[in-house]
Parts: structure tokens; sequence; C-alpha cells
């Protein structure tokens, strides 16, 4: 169900006038105000609400809560969705959707991917969500260049409440949180607090997880002034499960995990992920008069953690190390257990400042953010003589963010409005060196400006809108690795929408039309560059095209139905592929090129789509049917069909049976039951080809998901 959308009245519903004392605990946040797109704004976008996230919310990871809006695909690591997880929308991956969490950005800074496994079960903590499709509107942290995802948390929640929710199902996976809250104390005060459990063994061979979360909220509130605390944090461990499966063992033992398997005998036990994140906010929130207020907000984001690995056959000087003499032997290799270490802090501030009238409403905001992270390696253990130093690289990177923006929203006639928005943004790189070149620096400066326009039209329950928008994106910590004739260049998009929705009580209908053209896209090509690394390299000429249609009705008090299709074109012009050359004996030789004029754009289905039917035989049984489709997708830039993911559909059943008993003031069972007819499908993947002698090899893998399985879940609250 989605939130409803008021089209015929005041394009402001949110304004209170000045003769009516408006109730502020009833309005979303400032800072979450600042940076969604408001109903009638001329953007893609689809808002989920507490209960759309709850009847979801299982276990699974942020993303899968997600996959039923449009234009989107996830995958898993695990293969049942819990652990490490991606998303992609229209195509785009992680580190090119902009993601905050009540305002504040939470994309790594060097990344910019969004990991999601170190936010256990943090829906059950979520208000609101929005995910704005495009450019979308201004907002904090990485540049949006495919998509935005805004978490909302800090609704006020007027009542006491105590909650237990509690699943298990497929794979040994159990979710355990308790949720409690004070409710409005004095009309001032309120608190909430969570605790939260995931672990599970996983689909894949190994890839178990244990995560651990908790939140606090503190919040003051009156009539002028709102003062609010959150903190909350997330640990994770989770068995590495992110080489793949193999094309040949995707046949006969689609399970399989390789990592661990370089130690004899025995796959290494602890080949495992580690990492804590801890989140600190404080919100400060000043109303001048109903229609003006001001809000700031301060974070700090720290985390730490290490993956850990079994290596075999080792060679000493890749560790800077020269070759020990043993009894007269020199000895080149070892096997070796080796854990690379991440400590980070990410710290700033965002503000807003907002006033709004009958027919104006006005936005300034922005954010200053600085990261300082530390890369270093240790060697834990080692099978031969080790007479270097346990740790063996030892860099700093650290990146400022600064950006203001204004948004202008005007009521030109009572149905024609105006939607202007301007973002100036400032980024600065100063990288220390890396893992495989460490006297590689990097100092780097980027000025950006981001303007938008749109205008909408509502009238009888219709809205129509168009706008263009211009995005620019600096290029990841990763891309820098490069010597200094090849330096990457900053992306450029330039993102025209249009769109006509019809909304009534009963039904809603909406048709989003795109045209996403990049300028010097980043893209994997399969070239070495002059300091030895693969690194992604600037594509002139690239774009997105398509139409997300969606529909939903209410087809009498027993039977509900929506779905959503998008239909695309995604291509690459001018695109050369570089492939690594061998000789017989696998002696390098060098790369060879081919040429595409024109090719589809990896992991861009043409075609996506998903559907849910409710039936509600009776008041307090719903039954869902969940169906979702995805195109076939190229695990790389050639649009080769002997590089790619098949299409799949699946389909998922959920039930929920709700009722109220004496002190129990509410109680959910939930039974779902994922892949009903057991599809074996994978919905990401990699590749890379060599020639050896002239003849081509191409080696692909697969990130395989779980067949037939099931979650059962009993959520209490009293």
């Amino acid at each position: 169900m989605k939130r409803t959308v008021i089209l015929i009245c005041s394009a402001f519903p949110l304004i209170a006038s000045s003769q009516e004392k408006k109730d502020t605990t009833d309005l979303p946040p400032v800072e979450v105000r600042a940076v969604i797109a408001p109903p009638t704004a001329p953007f893609a976008k689809t808002n989920l609400d507490k209960k759309d996230i709850a009847r979801q919310n299982l276990g699974q990871d942020l993303p899968f809560l997600l996959n039923q809006t449009p234009s989107v695909v996830v995958n898993s690591d695990a293969g049942n969705g819990i652990g490490y997880t991606g998303i992609r929308i229209r195509g785009t991956d992680a580190t090119r959707i902009n993601v905050t969490l009540n305002g504040i950005p939470y994309n790594d800074a060097e990344s910019q991917g969004s990991f999601f496994v170190d936010l256990p079960d943090f829906a059950s903590s979520v208000n609101r969500i929005q995910i704005q499709r495009g450019v979308g509107t201004s907002t904090n942290g990485a540049g949006a260049f495919g998509a935005t995802i805004n978490f909302s948390t800090n609704d006020v929640n007027k009542k006491a409440y105590t909650e237990i929710n509690n699943s298990y199902g497929s794979f040994n996976t159990w979710k355990n949180t308790i949720k409690a809250g004070t409710g409005l104390l004095g009309n001032h005060f309120t608190v909430d607090a969570r605790v939260s459990r995931v672990s599970s063994d996983g689909y894949i061979d190994r890839a178990s997880t244990n995560l651990r979360s908790g939140y606090l909220s503190a919040a003051y509130l009156s009539d002028k002034n709102d003062l609010r605390i959150n903190v909350f944090s997330g640990k994770e461990k989770t068995y590495q499960a992110w080489n793949g499966v193999s094309e040949s063992d995707l046949k006969t033992h689609r399970t399989i995990n390789y990592a661990g398997m370089e130690k004899p005998g025995e796959p290494y036990n602890n080949e495992t992920d580690n990492y804590r994140q801890d989140h600190y906010q404080m919100f400060f929130t000043h109303r001048f008069n109903p229609n003006f207020s001001f809000n700031i907000a301060g974070f700090l984001t720290p985390g730490k953690g290490y993956y850990e690995e079994y290596r075999a056959n080792q060679d000493y000087a890749k560790y800077g190390l020269a070759y020990p003499v043993v009894g007269g032997t020199t000895i080149t290799e070892t096997d070796l257990i080796r854990q690379l270490w991440l400590k980070n802090y990410y710290y700033g501030s965002i503000f807003s400042l907002q006033k709004q009238s009958a027919k104006t409403r006005l936005t300034f905001g922005g954010a200053i953010t600085k990261y300082d992270g530390n890369h270093f390696g240790k060697v834990i253990w080692s099978e031969q003589v080790w007479n270097g130093s346990k740790r063996w690289y030892d860099l700093d990177a650290f990146k400022k963010d600064f950006n203001v923006y204004g948004k202008w929203q005007q009521d030109i006639t009572n149905q024609l409005q105006l939607f202007a928005d301007a973002q100036f943004r400032r980024v600065e790189y100063d990288l220390l060196g890396f893992r495989g070149n460490p006297k590689l620096f990097i100092y780097n400066t980027y000025n950006f400006f981001n303007p938008k326009i749109g205008l909408s039209y509502h009238q009888n329950n219709w809205l129509v809108y168009g706008s263009y928008s211009v995005a620019h994106k600096e290029p990841n910590r990763d891309d820098f690795e490069a010597g200094k004739n090849q330096q990457p260049k900053p992306e450029t998009l330039q993102d025209w929408e249009a769109g006509i929705e019809r909304k009534n009580s009963q039904s809603f209908l909406s048709a989003n039309f795109y045209y996403m053209q990049y300028k010097d896209q980043l893209v994997l090509t399969g070239q070495i560059n002059d300091v030895g690394a693969y690194t992604r390299t600037n594509i002139p000429n690239s774009y997105r095209l398509g139409i997300e249609l969606q529909g939903s009705s209410m087809i009498n008090k027993w039977l509900k139905a929506g779905a959503n299709l998008t239909l695309s074109r995604n291509r690459i012009k001018n695109f050369t592929e570089y492939i690594d050359a061998y000789d017989a004996s696998y002696n390098w030789l060098g790369q060879d090129t081919k040429f595409y004029r024109e090719s589809a754009i990896s992991f861009s289905p043409d075609v996506t789509g998903a559907a849910t039917i409710t039936l509600m035989p009776v008041k307090q049984l719903n039954i869902d049917f969940l169906s979702k489709y995805v195109g076939k997708q190229y695990l790389d830039n050639t649009e080769n069909n002997r590089r790619k993911l098949n299409p799949y559909f699946t389909e998922d059943v959920r039930a929920i049976y709700s009722f109220s008993k004496n002190r129990l003031k509410n109680v959910d069972l939930i039974f779902q039951v994922n892949n009903v007819f057991n599809k074996k499908y994978e919905p990401n993947g990699y590749t890379f080809s060599y020639y050896v002698a002239s003849d081509l090899t191409t080696e692909n893998y697969y990130y395989p998901m779980a067949g037939t399985n099931w979650m059962l879940g009993l959520n209490v609250k009293l």
C-alpha cells in the first residue's frame, strides 16, 4: 500500500495557517522534509510507510524490502537476502545511489557504496522510505547518479508501546527484535529503543551471518524547539561468500564457496568479514512561526573492522620483504593468514532553513562532512619464517565534502506549479597511497554545479509533470589507482523526466518517461593502466532510456492488485574492450582490443517488473502473491550472450493473520514462502576473458539465489 498523495488540494499539505495551531508531532521531521520530494514535485518517486515496511520485515536486508518497487534488482552473496546484499535501480549500482538516514549521508565516502549489512534490522526503526529514481531533488552526500533512497526514523510515537518480533526459517535463519517506547511524556519527552539479532547459515556453503544491532532515540519537543539524539550501532560477522560460483560448478554444485579453500584440507574456518559501525546523530529544530523553521544536525559515524583470509604460496616480495634463508635454503613463498583492516571516522553537519506560504515553499540547506580513513594490513600467522613487520601496509585517506542548495516550489496557478533547485558541491580528495601502490599519492578537488527545474500540473486527481536535472559525480577511491596521465575525470549526467499520474481512493495509475544521458561514465573495460591495475575508464557517451508503468486498484473489499513494469534501452556508444593475451606458456604478451560501435550497459535489463495480488478472505487475514521478473542482463559491456545472466521470474507467497486479545494490542502471525516454484536463478555475477596462444577463454562467475525457502514470523505488540 502506498502512502496517500494529495493531488487536488493545496500543493503544500504540511503547512499550517497562521490562525491554526498545528500539532508538530504529526509532521515529518524538518531534516527529512528538506531532502525528500514533495507529493507534486516533478520527479519519479515511491513512498513506503511503516506498515509497508513491517509486513515484509522478516530478517532480510534493506534492499530486499524494496524489491517490489519499480526498476529495482536485488542480489545477495549468501543467496537468501541476509548478510552482504546489493541493489540496482534503473541498472545503476549502489555506488551511484545516494542514501541518507534522517537526511544524514550514509554512502561510504571512498567506495561510495552503501553497506546495508552494517545496519542490521534497521528497518524495524524506520518510519518511512522514499525512493527517488533519476537525479531527484538535491540531497546530502554522494551525488545521486541513478536514484536516491531516504530513510527516516525520527517520527514521534505518541503512545507508549512494547513490541517483541521473532522470525525463524530456512537455513537456520533467526531474527529477534525487542522494541519499546515511552510515548509522549508530559507533551515534551519521548524515548524509543530497540535491540536486534539476525543470524543465518546462508544458502551458499559456509555463508553464515551473525548480526547485532541496537537503536536508541530520545527527544524533547516544544512549540518552538525540538531536540533529538539518536544513537544506533551495527556489528556484523559474515563468512565470506563474495567469490561467486564458476559456470561449470553452477551446474553441479551451485552452493559451493571457494572462500577459505586455499588452506590445505578443510576450508579455513575464519575466512570472515568483521565490522562494527556506530552512528551518533543530534538534531535541533527551531520554528520561528508555523511557516518558517530552521534545522541543524551534527553526526559522527565511526567504523572499524577487517576481513581475514588464508592465502597460500604468497611471495615475500609482495609484502616488501627480502627472501629469508633457512639452513642455507632461500624461501620465496609461504602460506599465511592476513587481516585487511579499515578504521574510519565520518563526521559533519547538515542544516536546512524552510519558509513556506500558501503558494511558495523555499528551502535553503547544505552539509559539510569529512572522512578520515586508515587502511592497514596485518599478517597474523605465517607457515614459514616471517622476519618483517606484521603490518605490511598502513595508508591514510581523507575526503571533504561541502554542498549548499536552494529549492523553490511556486504555485503559478492553483493547478500549475514550478519547481527549481540548484546545488553547489565541492569535493576534496587526499589519498596517501594504495595497497598495490603505496607511493601513489592523489590530491584532487572538484567543484560541481547541479541545477534542476520542472513543472507539474494537477487537477481532478491527475498529475502531469516534466523536469530536467544535471548531476555530477566524482570518481571512487579505486579509480585513482592509475598514473598521473591516466587519472579519471568526473562523470556528468543530464536527466529528462516526464510523467503522468492519476490517483483516487480506489486506484492509482502512472507512467514515467526518462532519458539519462551520461558523459564520461566510468565503466570497466578490461584495460590495465600504467601502474598495472584494472580500473574503470571514462566512456564519453552512454545513455539510459525508458518508461516506468505503475498501477494499483482496490477491486473490491477482499481483493486488491498492483504492478509495475519498466521497459528500457541502456547503451554505450563507441566502446573498446581490452583482453589480456598470453602465449602457450602463459607468458604475458599484452592486451588485444575489440571495438563496439554500440553495446548494452552491463547489469541493465531491458525489462523489469513486479506485481502483488492481495486476497482478504476474512478481515484478519491477508494473503499476498508477489511476482518479480527481471530480463536478461550482461556481465560486461560487450553485449555478448556468452557473458550474461539469464532472465528470471519468481513468485513468493505471504500470509498475515492479525488479531488482538486482552493485553495484546496486536499480534501478527506472518508466514512467507520465497521462490515458490524453486526457480534456479542468478541476479549477479562477473566475467573475465583472456587469450592463450590466440584461443579466447571466458570465465563467468555467478551469485546463485536460494530455491524454495520459508520464513515464519510472530510479532506481538503490548
